[in-house]
């Protein structure tokens, strides 16, 4: 491409179902070894090809672009706390992406840009990362932990800590005048 030459738009036929008030900020032709697809970056989130749903950029533990791929590995709801979530990895998902323009960037500015907090910590027999993330078009913070392999994430004591953990890092990050 040259220097002021600019990718075509998104063809209508590979568009997400996107909502009223979603806009599209980066694409590519992507292929994972189960047939072609588009990668969609809106500003709600990351549309993925054979997904009928976005993935919300708070729901991306992590996003990696080695130069030719993108992979995505999302965030599993395992339980609901009082005032937070228990999320493990899902299997992650590598993309292949041919001419992938400004899509990688969108990815990684707006993942990031998600988290407004994030601590790894000791617990009971293990570790595990409290996290708040923003969610696009939600006021406050969403709370989660991830417990490392092996932490025994059901162990009553390791549960406790979390507790009191996302409970001292909510107390730390609330404003002032709140």
């Amino acid at each position: 491409m040259g220097l002021f030459s600019r990718k075509p738009k998104l063809p209508p036929a590979a568009r997400p179902p996107l909502a009223d008030d979603e806009r599209v900020l980066a694409w590519a032709a992507a292929g994972n070894g189960e047939g072609d697809g588009v990668v969609v970056a809106s500003n709600l989130g990351l549309w993925l090809p054979g997904r009928a749903h976005r993935l919300g950029w708070h729901d991306i533990l992590k996003a990696v672009w080695s130069g030719h791929e993108l992979t995505v590995t999302p965030a599993e709801r395992v339980t609901e706390r009082d005032g937070y979530q228990v999320v493990a990895d899902c299997p992650a998902e590598t993309y292949l992406l041919v001419d992938p323009g400004e899509l990688p960037h969108q990815v990684r500015a707006r993942v990031t840009r998600s988290v407004a907090y994030t601590a790894h910590h000791p617990v009971p027999g293990g570790a595990g990362r409290v996290a708040a993330r923003r969610v696009a078009g939600v006021d406050g913070l969403s709370w989660t932990v991830r417990f490392d392999p092996g932490t025994p994430a059901d162990d009553e004591a390791v549960l406790a800590e979390a507790d009191r953990l996302v409970a001292a890092a909510r107390a730390a990050t609330a404003p002032a005048d709140a």
